[in-house]
């Protein structure tokens, strides 16, 4: 959306400085998310209260009367209508014309395509490959949100990531709301790896990152044309939920901790140097003390690398909102307590094993302290000290120290 602005001549500013026009992508995946977009759309019209408050995405898609409600705000625009954000704005501000507009996106069948206008970060791109998702986790208001799944098609996808790698950009992370759902909705058979596939034949492209992918993606032959591709970053976050079969069934994650582990096993065998990262829900309705220890003991044997730890969240509109047994707060802030120092301690650990080892990185800035800073393939935060401007370069190091969660390191010369 950034994009569609600049290109058509806006000025982008900072939210905290004075604006003509204030558009919040707002969030709803926690009751938390919905709280704070409310915030923000209310704070935006404190900024300027002569100014244009447009409120859109996910919560605006699921809450529009209750949006509508809200004084401060202008407009309300769903999900599919990001794609012709600046029509409407436009159309409002130049014949006072108020439409809000949400259409229903489980109708919706087709991919909206912003074109070639991704918002890059200083040496990566983050590249969109598909929206919605057909799994209707019981906890999970997305699908809701987004709608069933719709697939960019590939030719678009390798042609933006053509025109930026003519600009510099060395590295692309493919992304979606349900990445591993990607094709499925292709009448003729194309799937993520066949675009993974088209991806690593750019030649000017360095590397693909892969966003949060669900476990089941992962099969031999998923594996077997993975490890072909040499531009594929050996960092993988598996979103797990749960370490207990039985919490993991009531989510409706459609694959035990045991399916998982075999995964895991199946992916460290093919990548010596690989990272995995997860998601995990503590507090999930039913949630008893022996499940979470199930849970907690299945993290301390898998041993991620880090790990996101979410309380779960009641959803209005979510089986998991109806179903007994909901855990307290407190019993939930205790367990998230917990999980978050074993990541810590995994993170910790597993950093100390890459000192005095030489690694390739990717440098993307220089920080405050007169570093510069970037990640290897995959995904360790690395720094180093040099007179040469590194930024956007790839540069061999050797790890001297583990310092703050990052690498400290000394190039090779």
């Amino acid at each position: 959306m950034i994009q569609l602005f600049r290109n058509a001549g806006y000025k982008i500013v900072d939210f905290t400085d004075k604006s003509d026009i204030y558009i919040i992508n707002t969030c709803t995946v926690t009751n938390m998310s919905d709280r704070k977009s409310r915030h923000i759309l209310r704070q935006a019209k404190k900024n300027n209260e002569n100014a244009l408050v447009v409120a859109v995405g996910c919560y605006a898609q699921v809450a529009k009367k209750e949006l509508e409600e809200i004084p401060e705000i202008d407009l309300v625009l769903g999900t599919n209508e990001k794609i012709h954000i600046l029509e409407y704005i436009e159309n409002y501000t130049e014949n006072l014309k108020k439409e809000n507009k949400i259409d229903d996106v489980m109708q919706n069948k087709n991919y909206g395509d912003f074109g070639s206008v991704t918002y890059t970060e200083k040496t990566r791109a983050v590249i969109k490959v598909q929206d919605g998702c057909d799994r209707f986790c019981s906890y999970c208001i997305i699908p809701y949100a987004r709608g069933r799944v719709r697939s960019r098609k590939p030719e678009s996808i390798i042609k933006e990531i053509e025109e930026i790698s003519e600009k510099g950009i060395k590295e692309v992370v493919i992304t979606g709301i349900h990445v591993a759902s990607y094709g499925k909705d292709f009448k003729e058979k194309f799937e993520l790896i066949d675009l993974l596939e088209k991806i690593n034949n750019i030649k000017k492209i360095k590397r693909i990152r892969l966003g949060s992918i669900e476990p089941l993606l992962i099969t031999d032959e998923f594996i077997k044309r993975l490890i072909k591709l040499e531009k594929i970053c050996h960092h993988f976050h598996l979103s797990l939920q749960s370490g207990c079969s039985q919490t993991l069934e009531r989510m409706n994650r459609r694959y035990s901790a045991e399916q998982f582990e075999e995964i895991v096993n199946k992916l460290r065998k093919a990548y010596d140097d690989l990272i995995l990262t997860t998601d995990i829900i503590v507090g999930f309705p039913g949630e008893t003390n022996e499940e979470f220890e199930i849970t907690y003991n299945f993290l301390n044997k898998i041993k991620f690398y880090k790990m996101h730890i979410f309380k779960y969240s009641k959803r209005r509109g979510t089986k998991a909102s109806l179903m007994k047994d909901q855990v307290s707060s407190k019993i939930k802030e205790e367990r998230s307590k917990k999980l978050l120092e074993l990541s810590d301690k995994n993170e910790n650990e597993y950093l100390n094993t890459y000192i005095n080892k030489s690694v390739e990185v990717l440098f993307e800035e220089k920080d405050e302290e007169g570093y510069y800073k970037g990640h290897t393939s995959n995904y360790l935060v690395v720094k180093v000290k040099s007179d040469e401007n590194l930024c956007n370069k790839i540069q061999k190091v050797t790890v001297k120290k583990s310092e703050k969660l990052s690498l400290i390191a000394e190039i090779i010369k």
